[in-house]
């Protein structure tokens, strides 16, 4: 079951809030006793934090846990990264209609977004066309606008998947027009390639550095402007599930 967060903070501050203007307006002037009811007291007590918080996370930056190896090695599983809310421009919480431009996604950037089959479910990814581009992607290789993407090897390795399969694997570093980053391409794994695709105008093409392992754009399509939640920032806290300890190394890293 996936919880809708946002919404639900937004209650928890509507509710609070008007328990909270009541109180102040009918309730205390009425009250003999200075000691306030329960729902009352709590509604004070929490209604400002709630507020604060719910600021915070709608208009500059939101928590968002890393839930799948589809960023590997980029980004592990539980990596909590720090998304900011006002690089793409702001937005309305809860309806997400956007109400300031300040900026656009870049190629190379790794953003969060309302994933578009299912929009209750938060995917991250990282943006590899923008509206107009021309992207192909032969033999494990990208090709945007006719330019080849390099790709340096750096390692000859074996990974392990979230299903415990071994594969024989290779890390790279991607160079994307500039932006230069690492992939990890399965040496076992089929090629899912497509030619000539056209970015439509108002879409973004994202793709997982996990080349092999990552439901992307490849199969479920572009990700409209109106998904968009921000861009992810660095890591602020990593936790190791299959150790049960802290990433130490992780924390502060930032991401590009």
């Amino acid at each position: 079951m996936n919880f809708n967060f946002e919404l639900i903070l937004f209650y928890a501050v509507l509710i609070s809030g008007i328990i909270y203007l009541l109180d102040v307006l009918f309730f205390a002037k009425k009250r003999r006793s200075p000691k306030m009811p329960v729902i009352i007291e709590y509604a004070r007590s929490f209604f400002p934090i709630l507020l604060i918080v719910f600021f915070l996370r709608s208009f500059l930056f939101e928590p968002f846990r890393i839930p799948s190896s589809s960023l590997e090695p980029t980004l592990l599983v539980g990596d909590f990264v720090l998304v900011n809310k006002f690089a793409y421009g702001l937005r309305l919480p809860v309806l997400h209609n956007k109400i300031m431009e300040i900026g656009e996604p870049k190629r190379g950037d790794i953003f969060v977004f309302r994933y578009p089959p299912k929009p209750s479910i938060d995917f991250i990814k990282r943006v590899i066309g923008l509206p107009g581009d021309h992207l192909k992607y032969i033999d494990k290789v990208l090709y945007v606008n006719g330019e080849k993407i390099p790709q340096e090897l750096k390692e000859n390795l074996v990974r392990v998947d979230e299903q415990g399969n071994k594969h024989d694997a290779v890390l790279k570093e991607e160079n994307l027009l500039g932006v230069k980053h690492v992939i990890y391409q399965n040496k076992d794994q089929e090629k899912d390639d497509f030619d000539d695709v056209v970015v439509p105008p108002g879409m973004y093409f994202a793709m997982g550095d996990n080349r092999d392992d990552s439901a992307d754009s490849r199969f479920w399509g572009f990700v409209p402007e109106a998904n968009i939640i921000g861009k992810a920032m660095g890591v602020w806290m990593s936790w190791n599930s299959d150790t049960d300890r802290i990433r130490w190394n992780r924390i502060g890293t930032k991401i590009h």
